[in-house]
């Protein structure tokens, strides 16, 4: 893969100052840091922070790793077979990816759930990404659909774009594994990235992870017997139980999620509460009040009542909702936390109660994201790529199954 690393050498030294600005200019960080909408002196309009350094001068080299034809032709992908691991990027630092593009063409059912990405920095050997490609995107049933967030989106047609400022003081690698059965007739791709000096010292490394529970076993199966009355009473002031998105180790902060949610149950699939644990407390530091309230809506989103309403935005959306409150219904959501990123010193567990105080066991899937120092903990095993493919589990109670298995 041809890469600019020889190119860094040629950019000339600033004072401090200017380096700074320019790489965090460079590095993304501009809109994330300062949540403030500064007045912009060139134009006298608000305007966020990154849309306000636009005229600034740029001390980087812009590079790009993708899958062209290299005969010049348009063959511009990639087959991937069943068990292949494909390298889409691997080049030197320090530098950034500032910008990935995946389409991909395959007969595989849920092959977005068995195509995985990692990503390696600085020669690790132990991934700081390892999540399937779908879910990576906040597409974790499987399903395509059209949605626009500040750090993700999907454009027309089954176009996946991630704006996750990566950076990296020594090297990267970016593979795409299949661990389906089936080939990947073609694998596009453009990773934009940028040389620079250097990074500055309190930069933090790109992480994300999968995790899924299939199901989170509720303490209950008794959907019509005095099902309100045994929900209000039970009480879960110390998360115990709660579906965990992410546990860490070292410095750093949260950034969000995507999140999958497939019914195994009738009902509102939602008013757990979000509990974040920082810095090895005992008690969450953070607690939320339900489920669409973590994501930024309200009401079930409108639920069976008042009409389901999915919704995208930048920070936050519930964009595919299907069959709501229903076995089988099918939820994705997710929630950018860059107004104000999570910050830890020490270590940070995110979690997500599934239902009041846990009485539900729908099955979950998701991708936590965030930045830290290295190295990072060992990251769970990932499940087989069968296992990740989202199916309806009988849970038994009466009344549990209003549909089908799959």
């Amino acid at each position: 893969m041809e890469d600019n690393r020889n190119s860094v050498s040629s950019v000339p030294r600033r004072s401090l100052l200017t380096y700074a600005a320019s790489a965090a200019t460079a590095l993304g960080l501009g809109f994330i840091a300062n949540a403030q909408t500064p007045r912009s002196k060139l134009s006298g309009s608000i305007l966020p922070a990154n849309f306000a350094s636009l005229a600034r001068l740029r001390k980087y080299r812009p590079g790009r790793a993708s899958s062209y034809d290299k005969s010049g032709g348009n063959a511009d992908y990639l087959v991937i077979e069943p068990g292949q691991t494909a390298t889409l990027l691997e080049t030197a630092g320090p530098g950034t990816i500032t910008h990935i593009w995946f389409t991909i063409n395959s007969a595989e059912d849920f092959h977005l759930k068995k195509l995985v990405l990692r990503a390696y920095w600085d020669g690790e050997v132990d991934p700081s990404v390892e999540v399937p490609v779908g879910d990576f995107f906040g597409l974790g049933l499987g399903d395509y659909f059209l949605y626009q967030s500040a750090l993700t989106c999907v454009a027309s047609i089954r176009a996946l774009n991630a704006y996750f400022p990566m950076p990296y003081g020594k090297s990267a690698r970016l593979t795409v594994s299949n661990e389906g059965t089936d080939k990947t007739s073609a694998f596009y791709y453009n990773i934009d990235y940028v040389s620079l000096p250097e990074i500055p010292a309190d930069i933090a490394y790109f992480h994300a992870q999968y995790r899924q529970t299939t199901p989170n076993r509720g303490w209950t199966d008794d959907w019509k017997n005095d099902y309100q009355p045994l929900v209000e009473d039970k009480k879960n002031p110390t998360g115990e139980g709660n579906y965990v998105f992410l546990e860490a180790r070292g410095e750093g902060h949260f950034i969000g999620v995507t999140h999958a949610v497939l019914q195994n149950q009738d009902g509102w699939a939602g008013e757990g509460d979000e509990m974040i644990f920082i810095d090895d407390d005992t008690k969450p530091a953070i607690i939320g009040t339900g489920t669409e309230d973590y994501y930024n809506g309200a009401w079930n989103f409108g639920g069976l009542f008042f009409g389901t309403q999915p919704f995208g935005y930048l920070h936050n959306g519930a964009p595919y909702i299907v069959n709501p409150e229903r076995v089988g219904g099918r939820y994705c959501f997710y929630r950018w936390h860059i107004e104000s990123p999570i910050a830890f010193q020490n270590s940070i567990k995110v979690t997500l109660e599934h239902g009041h105080a846990n009485h539900r066991s729908d099955s979950w899937f998701s991708a936590a994201f965030w930045y830290q120092t290295e190295p990072h903990a060992k990251f769970p095993v990932l499940p087989k790529a069968e296992a990740r493919v989202p199916r309806v589990v009988r849970v038994g109670g009466p009344g549990q199954m209003a549909l089908p298995l799959e």
